[in-house]
């Protein structure tokens, strides 16, 4: 199976330990990946503020890049970035692209997956064979569990993870209070919902807090280190990677 990978924005400026460890993990399982160049932004935090016809040569761009039929499937390790691309560009294509433009974003949106999705329901696995012998508690992105359905596949993937000590979220399916510009436009109201988030993460008593989306990761991260919890925090791609040789030191140890 041919599979490109898509970095995002957060991914490509901020995290890309969380794109390597997806072009890690699915070359371990078998899968080709192949990194289209000319990917850029998605489009959609011009979606979400308004400026629809603005994000026309974002959508138009990620489609041309990932419609190619040599590609058989597309993954992001982003349940908010790959959300837009269902269910956004679409409505981008109808309303302001040609008739060319809204054929390649059916192609490329129909076979774009988040990761924890693609490993489960395409590739038909669960136990990636990976090591993570910390505690470990799960935060559930608004965008993979309310857009995406993607359900409890991330929990069955860390479940099968060795040695990993999984503790369960109280009130897991809150929102971080992120939500992309939400957190700028609506600072104290999303500082608050952090605050929440925060309270039951440091109640497990965990190493780290995992998310399939670096941008909530980036949200609660920014939180608990300016409250000195020594709580880390890791993408699920990075956990699903590790192996007893790549494994993370504990928390406060010295790497």
């Amino acid at each position: 199976m041919r599979v490109a990978l898509f970095a995002t924005c957060l991914g490509d400026t901020l995290f890309p330990d969380a794109v390597k460890a997806t072009a890690i993990l699915l070359s371990r399982l078998g899968v080709d990946v192949v990194f289209p160049p000319g990917q850029t932004c998605c489009g959609q935090m011009h979606v979400n503020t308004g400026y629809q016809p603005d994000s026309l040569p974002l959508v138009g761009n990620y489609a041309e890049e990932f419609a190619d039929e040599s590609i058989d499937a597309v993954v992001a390790p982003s349940g908010s970035c790959v959300g837009s691309i269902r269910h956004q560009h679409e409505i981008v294509a109808e309303r302001y692209g040609t008739p060319a433009q809204r054929e390649q974003v059916a192609r490329s949106s129909a076979k774009t997956y988040e990761l924890a999705e693609f490993l489960v329901d395409v590739l038909g696995v669960v136990d990636v064979g990976a090591y993570f012998p910390h505690r470990v508690t799960y935060h559930p992105t608004c965008h993979s569990l309310r857009m995406l359905r993607v359900g409890d596949k991330p929990l069955r993937l860390l479940r099968a993870v060795r040695a990993i000590d999984l503790a369960e979220l109280p009130e897991a399916e809150q929102c971080c209070g992120f939500g992309g510009t939400f957190a700028l436009k609506n600072a104290e109201t999303s500082t608050a919902m952090l605050a929440d988030k925060m309270r039951n993460i440091t109640g497990t008593d965990a190493e780290f807090c995992s998310a399939g989306d670096s941008s909530c990761l980036m949200h609660i991260g920014g939180g608990l280190s300016r409250l000195r919890t020594g709580i880390g925090t890791v993408h699920l791609a990075e956990i699903l990677a590790s192996t007893e040789k790549s494994v993370r030191p504990k928390q406060g140890a010295p790497a």
